[in-house]
């Protein structure tokens, strides 16, 4: 009953999965989400059950916020059959996709699709998921390094998670009663699937981006998930909206 409990979306690859181990192996349980890797996603539970966790997998559309009333329910479901209680610790709003089109060439659905994923779906989760939150928990949700430097083809993208870096301060000051700590993490290139694996696969675009990395790599999921461990644990309780970019330094 003294174990914490995690909710973490887009967590049945990449990023999302990382994080989900990192605190499952440091006692954390889980609830982790799905939108179309089902597979992948028991996976994430079987690999956190093996770790000692308890953890269940629930299905989830971040772009669209007519389902997450029915996913609080979900949730609040989980939590009484799984773990007899009625709220959890720690939310990771992690989920995403990608674009890639310059200024001129994005459409006008592409755009929508970046605002329902990237912010109108963190908003309205974090709103849906909230009377779920134990005081006291913890919130973090994901930037990029985009926000703060610029490279062409991510305009729309990185728009968006600047609207995540400024809604983090504001969830931070209007949660501060209950003791609900808020963040960002901003990771830099990572050599993962995301993007379809482009720094992951692509030795053009990895090089690169290692020749502008002080620390001269891209980065791996490990890099990432070990500090959202860290930034939902206590030792971070003092940490509170702040954004956090975890880039290797790269472009300083």
């Amino acid at each position: 009953m003294n174990r914490k409990i995690a909710l973490i979306t887009g967590a049945s690859r990449g990023l999302g999965r990382n994080a989900a181990l990192k605190l499952a192996a440091q006692g954390t349980d889980l609830i982790v989400t799905w939108h179309s890797q089902s597979t992948e996603a028991d996976a994430v539970v079987q690999a956190a059950q093996a770790l000692g966790a308890r953890a269940v997998a629930l299905r989830l559309d971040v772009g669209d916020s007519a389902g997450f009333a029915a996913f609080a329910t979900a949730v609040r479901e989980a939590l009484h059959t799984h773990w007899q209680r009625e709220r959890f610790d720690y939310l990771l709003n992690n989920a995403g996709v990608g674009v890639h089109a310059s200024f001129v060439d994005t459409t006008e659905a592409q755009f929508d699709q970046m605002v329902r994923v990237h912010l109108k779906g963190p908003f309205l989760l974090t709103q849906a998921l909230l009377p779920l939150m134990q005081d006291g928990g913890r919130i973090l949700n994901v930037s990029s390094g985009l926000a703060r430097f610029s490279m062409p083809g991510y305009a729309a993208y990185a728009a968006m998670k600047g609207g995540i870096e400024v809604l983090t301060r504001y969830l931070a000051l209007e949660l501060g009663p209950r003791r609900i700590a808020v963040n960002t993490i901003a990771p830099g290139a990572i050599a993962t699937d995301f993007g379809g694996g482009t720094v992951r696969d692509n030795a053009q675009v990895n090089g690169f981006i290692a020749s502008q990395t002080a620390l001269g790599r891209v980065g791996e999921a490990d890099d990432i998930g070990n500090v959202m461990r860290a930034l939902l644990s206590e030792d971070m309780g003092w940490v509170n909206g702040q954004r956090l970019e975890v880039s290797g330094g790269i472009h300083l």
